[in-house]
This record gives structure tokens, C-alpha cells and sequence, in this order.
């Protein structure tokens, strides 16, 4: 099995939070099965699109919670150096931290969740250094996991931890904040690409329903068949560019 197989079946791999997708996917395998071909058989051969749909939904879920994730630890690392700066270690600074963030984001938030395991851990004498770098590593968060490896290299130096920890909420600021600046200014053109996304569709349903039967000829036969896998074909191709054109990383 190569590594973009194998790859793509652990990005496929079912959890309960998956069914939102699972929905989605089914909706679009029957949208394009009566669009493109006219026939509830045609979802069984579309299918296998389904797989990297499902794959792609969920990185791209994954992302959205790192970042979110990024947002409530920047604040969690700015209450941890605010509690240094009033005496404590800084594993008790973690500890107190908890409060805080359930305070600011709710005891169901990731962050507090991510706190309450450090807690755990901590109780239990694993090294902070060890649950900050597991946190980075599930989390997907390459702040997070930045952070964790400059603490435990700080560690074992004897950095100073207050104003690691305060460059750390800078510099997760800073970022965040360029996030934002050009989420704004690509934010019309996402719009105009969800759109374009759209237009095929309603244009052929219109079509179908001010000219009934003008569409007839390119269904239930072969070259019909063929002609409207070839326009699939292209409208997946031009859905995955436009998709890559609009993905800016920071």
C-alpha cells in the first residue's frame, strides 16, 4: 500500500462527530448523480469520490479546531505568564490557568480540555514538558507544538519562562492577527468561488425547466454518458483550483 493510499484511508477513518459529513457527502453523490446523468444508479459508480471528499472534510476540520485551538492558547499562555509575574511555578501557573480559560471560554472549550489534561497529568508527576509537546503533536497546531519544544529546550537550560511565554502570546498574536487580515481581503473571492461552485447547476436546472427535454438527449445513452463525465470531470477539476487558489496558509 503506498503512502498516499494509506494516507488517504486514515483520513477516511469514521468518528462519531463524522456524521455531519457523511450527510454532506451523500447529498452531493445524489445532487451530481441527477444532474449529470439522471439516474439513482449513478450514484453507486460516483461513489469513490466520496472517500477523498471525506478525507479533505476532515483536514479541513482539523484545521479549523487547530486554529481555534491556537486562538484560546494564546490567551491560555498569557494567563500562565500573568500568574508567574505573581509568584507561582510554572506548573501551578498551568493549574491556575484552568480556572481562567473556563472563565473566558467554558469548561466544554478545547483549551480547558487541554488544561484539565496538563492538570491530570501533572497529578500524576508526567513532566510538563512531555504533556506541552503531546498537546502540540494531537492538537495539529504548529504553534503549539513550536512552543513545546522551545519550553522543554528552556527547561533543561534554565530559560526565563515568564518571557518565553510572554513572546510566545506575541508571536501567536502577531500571526493570528495576519490570519485575519488576509481572511478579509480573500473573503469576497471565496464568495465568489462558492458562487461559481453553484452557477452549473442552477443554470441547468433552469434550462429543465423553462425547456423540458432539452437535456434529453444527453441522458440514458452512451455518448450522452460520455459527453457528461467529461463536464463532470471538468467541473471537478476547475472546483479543486479554485479551491487551491483560495487556500492561503500563513
Amino acid at each position: 500500500m503506498t503512502e498516499s493510499l494509506k494516507r488517504l484511508v486514515s483520513g477516511c477513518r469514521p468518528e462519531p462527530a463524522d456524521w455531519p459529513i457523511f450527510v454532506k457527502g451523500a447529498g452531493i453523490l445524489v445532487l451530481l448523480a441527477w444532474f449529470f446523468y439522471r439516474s439513482p444508479i449513478a450514484v453507486l459508480f460516483l461513489s469513490p469520490l466520496f472517500f477523498p471528499f471525506f478525507a479533505r472534510e476532515k483536514k479541513e476540520r482539523r484545521r479549523k479546531h487547530a486554529r481555534e485551538l491556537g486562538i484560546q492558547f494564546r490567551d491560555a499562555i498569557l494567563s500562565v505568564s500573568t500568574n508567574q509575574k505573581a509568584g507561582y511555578s510554572v506548573e501551578n501557573a498551568f493549574r491556575e490557568a484552568y480556572g481562567d480559560m473556563t472563565l473566558l471560554y467554558g469548561k466544554n472549550s478545547r483549551i480547558v480540555k487541554e488544561l484539565s489534561r496538563i492538570g491530570k497529568g501533572l497529578a500524576n508527576n508526567v513532566t510538563l514538558e512531555k504533556l506541552l509537546l503531546d498537546m502540540g503533536e494531537r492538537s495539529g497546531n504548529t504553534d503549539i507544538l513550536e512552543f513545546a519544544l522551545v519550553f522543554a529546550a528552556a527547561k533543561r537550560s534554565g530559560g526565563n519562562m515568564t518571557r518565553i511565554m510572554a513572546d510566545t502570546a506575541e508571536e501567536i498574536g502577531e500571526r493570528l492577527t495576519v490570519e485575519n487580515e488576509i481572511d478579509v481581503l480573500i473573503s469576497a473571492k471565496k464568495m465568489e468561488a462558492r458562487i461559481m461552485d453553484v452557477v452549473p447547476f442552477f443554470i441547468i436546472f433552469y434550462v429543465g425547466i423553462t425547456s423540458p427535454g432539452f437535456f434529453d438527449p444527453l441522458y440514458h445513452n452512451l455518448t450522452g454518458i460520455v459527453v457528461m463525465s467529461v463536464c463532470l470531470a471538468v467541473y471537478i477539476a476547475a472546483y479543486l483550483l479554485s479551491e487551491r487558489i483560495i487556500a492561503v496558509e500563513v
